[in-house]
This record gives structure tokens, sequence and C-alpha cells, in this order.
């Protein structure tokens, strides 16, 4: 899912569309001009055809969106309402439960197994949430009310707690340079789901504390529905692997629209800060204990402490790290104060400072939006590449595996002299090893379109330095 969309190994392909063998015959006689009958299946298949087309409905539309997607971690059990939010909203008033929504890209390889165990896997998470909850799959953002469910669209994974009045309980998941899963865990999900339990029961006494845990409505209803949305008359179509609105999908149309009214900057870029960024280490299997406390940290200098709980931040309740991500997203990236409740601590108050919220963006899928756009992949190159190349192990040493020659931004690289199967060992006076990621980042943040890239290639045993003119 992080990777760019022109890097993908799957492309559609136009191919010859071939109708079942009983409408293709050309006659229904054989040689002998005797009748041939078709077998009794085929005359099944014959009239189940007949009677989609007289409903005027498609064929491909009556197959479940979970076999058209291949869904295989929810295939076989009924759990799971799927992709479809207004039914679990009518379940959850008539029961009186709270609804979990999980929502997954189900192509996407990141966070795979733990959304496997989520789904199905673990027999604890999957007892608590038939009992306890109302639990939807949703595995697409199309129809999706994008005011009600706000959260980190670069995520793979993602749930939200919500009750039938559409009062935010909770949220979890977390991704970040460290991995995909590196801060989800199911007993850290489990805990989770055991707060939300706590505080559905306590509603609406809590509502207090639950007020901003939903943000101001979005000015469009639905993805679909957005300004800056690239393919929109394609993405009406029904959903399929190929044509389906992922997460990060909602960011990229947002920097599109930001770039037309000529308001986009930087700053969207600093999504959802870690705790990580005001000192504090969450316990992933618990989700609210501190771990440890960076030295000379704002969340040092306030006095919490290894072992206690962050139990509200800015008077909202914390079931996870995911909703201390929710606060500090909405706070400034400047001079401020966040208010933080410990289980021991009390409350107490944090002096952030201006850039506080900078961080190792560069795993996010909607980096790849951001202008400029070199539409190149560069990979790092393997070991043995590097032995070949006789490249120390800390050098930078990205291999130019492809050149999307269709955009402007693949011909600017070309024009200049970029080639598949070259080595880049420079950026600028650069040497130092980064990721493709890294590299893609650098670039964002440091150059504009218009400006030349200056990188130092390896071809042939021989370096050369080239200049990119960076277009969008």
């Amino acid at each position: 899912m992080n990777r760019p969309k022109e890097f993908s190994a799957g492309r559609n392909k136009e191919g010859s569309k071939k109708r079942s063998g009983l409408l293709d015959a050309q006659h229904p006689f054989g040689r002998s001009g005797r009748l041939v009958l078709p077998p009794f299946s085929a005359l099944l298949a014959l009239l189940l055809q007949l009677a989609i087309l007289k409903s005027g409905v498609p064929a491909a539309d009556k197959t479940p969106l979970i076999t058209t997607l291949d869904d295989k971690h929810a295939a076989g059990t009924d759990l799971w309402i799927y992709n479809d939010i207004p039914r679990a909203i009518k379940e959850a008033r008539r029961s009186n439960r709270p609804i979990l929504v999980t929502f997954r890209c189900v192509p996407c390889e990141a966070c795979s197994g733990f959304d496997a165990e989520v789904a199905q896997g673990n027999d604890r998470i999957v007892e608590l949430a038939r009992r306890r909850f109302v639990a939807v799959r949703q595995v697409e953002m199309k129809g999706v009310d994008l005011s009600q469910f706000q959260f980190d669209h670069d995520l793979n994974w993602a749930a939200m707690f919500i009750n039938a009045d559409g009062v935010v309980y909770a949220r979890y998941g977390t991704q970040s340079a460290a991995g995909a899963e590196a801060s989800n865990s199911i007993e850290g999900f489990e805990k989770t789901m055991r707060r939300v339990l706590r505080l559905h029961e306590q509603y609406p006494g809590n509502r207090a504390e639950l007020t901003n845990k939903r943000a101001a409505p979005k000015p469009w209803k639905t993805a679909l529905d957005m300004p800056g949305m690239r393919n929109r008359n394609k993405l009406r179509g029904a959903t399929d692997r190929r044509n389906c609105i992922h997460c990060h999908m909602i960011h990229d149309a947002e920097h599109a629209a930001a770039y037309e009214r000529g308001t986009f900057t930087h700053e969207m870029l600093w999504r959802y800060p870690l705790p990580d960024n005001i000192g504090l280490i969450i316990d992933r299997d618990d989700g609210n204990r501190i771990e440890s406390v960076k030295s000379e940290s704002p969340a040092a200098a306030a006095g919490l402490k290894p072992g206690e709980d962050v139990t509200h931040m800015n008077g909202q309740a914390m079931t996870s790290i995911a909703d201390m991500q929710w606060v500090l997203h909405h706070i400034p990236n400047t001079d401020t104060v966040l208010a933080v409740r410990g289980s021991r601590s009390g409350k107490t108050s944090l002096r952030l400072r201006k850039g506080w919220k900078v961080t190792d963006i560069s795993w996010r899928g909607s980096l790849w939006s951001v202008r400029p756009q070199l539409r190149v992949w560069t990979p790092e190159l393997k070991p043995q590449g590097r032995r070949k190349h006789n490249l120390a192990d800390d050098r930078l040493a990205l291999e130019v595996r492809w050149i999307n020659r269709s955009s402007s931004g693949g011909r600017s690289a070309f024009d200049a002299g970029l080639r598949q199967g070259d080595v880049v060992v420079a950026l600028a006076e650069r040497t130092t090893r980064m990721s493709a990621q890294h590299f893609n980042m650098h670039i964002k943040l440091n150059y504009n379109a218009g400006d030349e890239l200056p990188i130092t290639i390896l071809r042939n045993g021989r370096e050369k330095r080239i200049r990119i003119r960076l277009v969008d």
C-alpha cells in the first residue's frame, strides 16, 4: 500500500471478453443437422444468466464483495457485518452494544498478520467481539462517512469504536517508520476493547470526556465527493482489487485539493505524531501504560513516570496509542501546552516547542502524492550488488529499477540522462546510506518543482553527475 501506484506489479490489461460456450454457439445444430441439447448444468447456467439480464443487474454485481476481493481472513465466519455500517448502527441501537469497525485494505501485505488474528484467528478477540460488540469489517472507503470516521488514513489496518449515536469511544491502530505492526498487538487491542466497554457502560454520564473524540464535520461526506479525488468516474464503478479507494487516497485527495487552492504546506504532513514525540514510550501490549520516558523531554519535565497509565489528554479519555495520536494531531506544531493526567502523577502540563511534530514520515503512502514527483523507483542495492560495485554498507546505493516515462517526472529524469540499471551513490553532497523511502522523503521536503536535483550515479564502473529538473 505504501508503494507508489505506478510501481505496483499488477496492471490493468484489456483482453478479449469471452462469453460462456452456450451463448457463444453459432448454431444449435451439429454437423448432422440434428438438434444438440446442452447438458443440464449448462441449461441451469443459461437460466441464471437470463434471470440476471432480466433483472437489469450485471452478473459481476451479484458476486459477494468478500469473494470479489478474495478476503480469506474473513471467509467462513459469521462474526462480521461485512461492509455495511448503516446495518451495524441499526443493530447497535436495537441491542445497546458498542460498534467495532475495522478498516482493512484486503490486498495490502502490511498488517496482514494482525488483521488475520483480529478477523478470526484469536479466540479471545473473536469471543469478545461476538458477545459484547456489533462487529463490522469495512473493506472499502467509497461510501464511508468521513466526518464520522476520521483516523490516520495512511494506515493499512485501523479500528474505531462508536455507539449508535455516532459518539466515538476509541481508535486503535498505529504505524510508524519502525514498522506496520510495531505498535499494535492482540493484547493491546483486547485491553482497548475492554476500556471501550467501560466507557459504553458509563455513557452518557461521561459525555464530556468523549466530545472531542469526534472532530468538526468535513466539507464533503464521502471520498467520492472530495474535490481532489482522481479517477472519480472509474472509482464509482463496482469495487474490486483494481478499483478500490484505499485509505491513503483520502490524504492524496487532500493534497491535490490543497495544491489546487494554493494552500499546501509541509505542515500538512506531520499527521498523527506518536507520543514518542513528547517523550512518552507507551507499552504496545497495554496501550496506556508508560514503558519509559525520554530524558530531557516535555514528558520528563512534567514529571510523568514509567509504570503509570496515561488516563487523559486534554480532557479526553485514553484507551490506546491511537487515541493519544488523535489528540496530538489536533494541537498546533508551535509552542503550546498539552494537559495530561497520569494514574499516579495526576494532572500535569507538558510544554511543547515549535516543530515538536516533525518526525520520520518516510513510511507514509500519501507521501508519494506530494510534489515534486520524481517517478523513479529506486530500491536499495542488495548486498551482492554492493559487493559487485565495491560499495560499503554505509554508502548510499539505490538501484534505478524503473523510470515511469509516461509521466512528466519520469521523462524529465530520463532526459537528464538517468537510465535503468544506474546506481544512485550521492544526493547533492550526501553519500550516507538511506532507503528508497528516505530518498523520496528528502527530495519532497527539501526541493520544489522547478529545482534541479543533483545526483551522482554509478554506471559501468564510472561515476557520473547529472542534474534532474523536478516537475509537478
